[in-house]
């Protein structure tokens, strides 16, 4: 079995390698347009281009903020839009050390014969699309995967149709320049216990890395973005030492060591719960041969988006929030966060959203 060995192969590496470097992650500002109408309504701002754009140039020109960033996530509206001053936001990106990327999936559609389980769409003209977003600045992408966890579910069906469309996707980016997120995000809904999702999270990552391996992928230039293992939405909590032990034990049986760095989605949590689950992974004294960092949207945002209320006279403390968030997850990707960023309001709120949908 040979890997992706292509004109993009020691690009692919390094950038892979670059994206997971400890003290930095990702920023998932890759809200479609509707995701993002959401987001403004819930402070009483109207979803037009000018609030869209306003908002992401307010994440991204930060002081400060992007030295604890390697990566920001793009939806393809953003990646062609500018600052109000005119700067290309893919420049101020690069300019702060920042690598683009750009979400590519079509969303998901029902799984014919199942439950209510789904699949992702947006092969078609996949190759294309990256070669367009790899002129534009785009280094890498990201496609989303979602499987639920119910009495039977997720089905064998399920699990094995969705590791194989995040493993073409994975190669199709990989001949076009940008390195794949590979993202089988397993939903907390539900009342399971941590175990319980455990369990699933092994099988459904086994399944994306025989697919991966299968399709010829270049692990090396790819990264994973997977669920935290947790007790489900409608159980009972657990610490965050639980939780880092389960997940970084099922990354362990399952994640070869060729991956450069897991890049967690917060998948509802709050906030400060988020930063504090992955603060516990990297403090945990276990065989860790990837980096653990954090591909966080709505726990990097949140208390950003109540502070600045659609407001210009609030860009400054908005920022300030952001910052804050941004500090809080370096810190935690080294183990040394201290719990000082929990004070921002709205950091310690429940973002969970059942059945999560872009």
């Amino acid at each position: 079995m040979s890997c992706y060995k292509g004109k993009y192969h020691d690009e692919l590496i390094a950038n892979a390698a670059y994206i997971g470097t400890p003290g930095k992650g990702i920023l998932a500002a890759d809200e479609s347009t509707g995701t993002i109408g959401k987001r403004l309504s819930s402070i009483n701002v109207e979803n037009v281009e000018a609030n869209r754009r306003a908002l992401r140039e307010l994440l991204f020109c930060t002081p400060g903020a992007l030295q604890y960033l390697s990566g920001v996530i793009l939806f393809e509206e953003t990646l062609y839009q500018k600052t109000a001053a005119g700067k290309p936001f893919v420049e101020v990106l690069k300019e702060g050390g920042v690598l683009p990327g750009i979400k590519v999936d079509k969303g998901t559609v029902e799984l014919a014969g199942t439950n209510g389980e789904t699949t992702t769409q947006g092969l078609d003209g996949l190759a294309q699309r990256c070669q367009q977003y790899y002129a534009a600045g785009a280094r890498f992408a990201k496609w989303r995967a979602v499987l639920k966890i119910g009495p039977t579910e997720p089905s064998q069906l399920a699990i094995n149709e969705n590791a194989n469309g995040l493993a073409r996707y994975a190669i199709i980016c990989q001949e076009n320049g940008l390195v794949p997120i590979v993202e089988p995000e397993i939903l907390v809904d539900g009342s399971h216990d941590i175990d319980r999702c455990a369990d699933v999270t092994e099988r459904v990552l086994a399944a994306c890395y025989k697919a991966l391996n299968d399709h010829h992928v270049l692990l090396e230039g790819t990264l994973l973005k997977p669920n935290m293992v947790t007790p489900g939405s409608d159980a009972k909590k657990v610490s965050p030492d639980v939780v880092a032990e389960h997940t970084v034990r099922a990354l362990q049986r399952t994640m070869p060591a060729a991956v450069p760095a897991v890049v967690f989605l917060s998948g509802g949590q709050s906030e400060e719960e988020a930063t504090l689950n992955l603060n516990a992974m990297n403090k945990l004294k276990t065989k860790k041969p990837w980096s653990l960092s954090f591909s966080f949207g709505r726990a990097l945002q949140q208390s950003t988006l109540k502070t600045w209320a659609g407001k210009e006279e609030n860009v400054g403390k908005a920022q300030a929030a952001f910052l804050a968030r941004c500090k809080a997850n370096s810190e935690a990707t080294l183990g040394i966060y201290k719990g000082d960023a929990a004070q921002v309001e709205g950091a310690s709120e429940s973002l969970h959203v059942k059945d999560y949908k872009y």
